[in-house]
């Protein structure tokens, strides 16, 4: 259950215009069931009290009385008597059946296959080994000529780095769960995005934290607005209200290409989030693993401490990052980029579950890092590829459908037109394609009107994931969506 109230006002400006040729409490119930399905209001958010919306919307308090009555007949809602009443979802609790076959194509994995530069880098990798083999071999913080080359990107980047400010793990998804144990306490708040990356969900999860949501949405079809307070998907509004009611310990954002709406956070909004976050003395995790994946602007965006102005001051800023999304997700290497005391803690906590990093894989990426430049550009068309061939059969076979239309990142999240999300990924897997539902990327089921596309697979492969959705489509779109079980549902990437 997240932790999340919602104001009068705050609901008036969700709703826009909501007014149809319906009764007016059927419109209302309406309009705020599609907001609870697309994720906009989270599972768990209590709604303001009948007397201060009809207040808000002008209406009288037995229209907003009906509105939520048929919300809660229909299971959308839950009310107590003296606790309001909180958003949840209807229907019962699916499994989902096992994952694989053979013969399947996998969609939920948001990744790219190796980089052209790998088979050379790990030979020289390999020759270089025999150095390294007198020692044994436990390298619980990195080794130094990598955290040079990792801290030497962040300087070419815009921020200054040194290689004691890094710390090299297996992996992003390690870097998020070693940040969670080691600075979250059972109970303490955390201010995440939804939708997000499942498993930073699951990572502060296990640490004992308390979600409190904080809405991304995707931007509508066509060019995303320019310039330094652009929308952009995020409510700088809605998110200095959480810091201030939750005094969150920690906070995770993925401000770049963001996973899964691919959206990016305008400048004027991360110095607001760093604002927030230093008055509140919250700890800001920034999961910057598509940070680099452009397509069409490459090099328009600072790594986000750069934003950090006088309100700023003394924000505590840890970024994440990865060789999986860049090089190749068989390379388990990523890294934490932090101030030196913080990454000294990080260092003391590492062991209790991982003794060190494997020594092949850093020497493959520290071959690779000087190359980089190179490699972004071929994953630019790569990518490119990919999002155009999505949106081409999107539009040509699903013309309900909508693709927002991302600048970069791994992902399309497309919108359905329709709530049965569970219903489509379900069956979909009875014609040979395992993809992600909406709900995966959400705090508690919602998001059925979403599903997320990968844009990092060939058109052949595009070919035969279009048609298994097209078969699939005729069944789901004709049922009622089924609510998964977050825990049931298939790993993502």
């Amino acid at each position: 259950m997240s932790d999340a109230q919602l104001t009068a006002r705050s609901l008036e400006q969700l709703l826009g215009s909501w007014r149809t040729s319906a009764a007016g409490y059927q419109a209302l119930a309406d309009r705020i069931r599609l907001l609870v399905l697309d994720g906009r209001v989270p599972i768990g958010t209590r709604l303001p009290a009948e007397r201060d919306l009809a207040g808000r919307l002008e209406l009288s308090r037995t229209t907003v009385a009906a509105a939520y009555r048929q919300l809660r007949e229909g299971g959308f809602i839950d009310s107590v008597r003296g606790s309001g009443s909180v958003t949840r979802l209807p229907g019962r609790t699916l499994p989902l059946p096992a994952v694989g076959g053979e013969g399947m194509l996998d969609f939920t994995k948001a990744s790219l296959p190796a980089a052209s530069a790998l088979p050379a880098a790990a030979r020289a990798a390999a020759e270089e080994l025999p150095r390294f083999l007198p020692d044994p071999g436990y390298d619980p913080v990195g080794l130094p000529h990598l955290r040079e080359e990792i801290a030497a990107r962040y300087t070419r980047r815009g921020l200054p780095t040194t290689a004691d400010q890094i710390l090299v793990t297996v992996g992003a998804q390690q870097a998020i769960a070693l940040i969670a144990r080691t600075f979250l306490g059972r109970g303490d708040r955390v201010a995440i995005e939804v939708p997000t990356y499942p498993h930073a969900i699951e990572a502060m999860r296990l640490a004992g934290a308390r979600l409190v949501p904080m809405t991304v949405t995707a931007q509508e079809e066509g060019p995303h607005p320019v310039g330094d307070d652009a929308p952009d998907g995020w409510d700088a509004d809605a998110i200095e209200q959480t810091f201030r009611r939750a005094n969150p310990a920690l906070a995770y954002i993925l401000p770049d290409f963001h996973n899964p709406t691919g959206a990016t956070m305008s400048p004027a909004t991360r110095r607001r989030v760093l604002a927030a976050a230093a008055a509140h003395g919250t700890i800001l995790v920034a999961d910057e693993t598509c940070a680099e994946l452009d397509i069409d602007r490459p090099g328009e965006y600072l790594p986000l401490p750069c934003y950090a102005d006088t309100d700023a001051a003394g924000a505590q800023i840890i970024m994440i990052g990865s060789a999986s999304k860049t090089l190749w997700g068989g390379l388990r290497i990523g890294w934490i980029r932090a101030e030196r005391s913080h990454i000294q803690r990080l260092i003391g906590a590492k062991p209790s579950t991982d003794l060190g990093t494997p020594i092949l894989e850093q020497l493959v990426v520290a071959k690779l890092m000087p190359q980089l430049e190179t490699i972004v550009e071929e994953r630019r068309e790569q990518l490119r590829l990919g999002r155009e061939t999505v949106r081409t059969l999107v539009s040509e076979r699903f013309p309900e459908w909508s693709v927002p239309l991302q600048h970069g990142g791994l992902t399309a999240w497309v919108g359905l037109g329709a709530p049965v999300s569970s219903a489509l990924a379900l069956a979909a897997r009875s014609h040979g394609l395992l993809i992600a539902a909406g709900p995966r990327f959400g705090l508690d089921g919602a998001f059925e009107r979403f599903l997320r596309i990968p844009i990092t697979y060939t058109p052949e492969e595009y070919e035969r994931a279009f048609s298994a959705l097209e078969r699939a489509w005729a069944v789901a779109a004709n049922e009622p969506a089924p609510y998964f079980d977050a825990g049931a549902l298939p790993s993502v990437v």
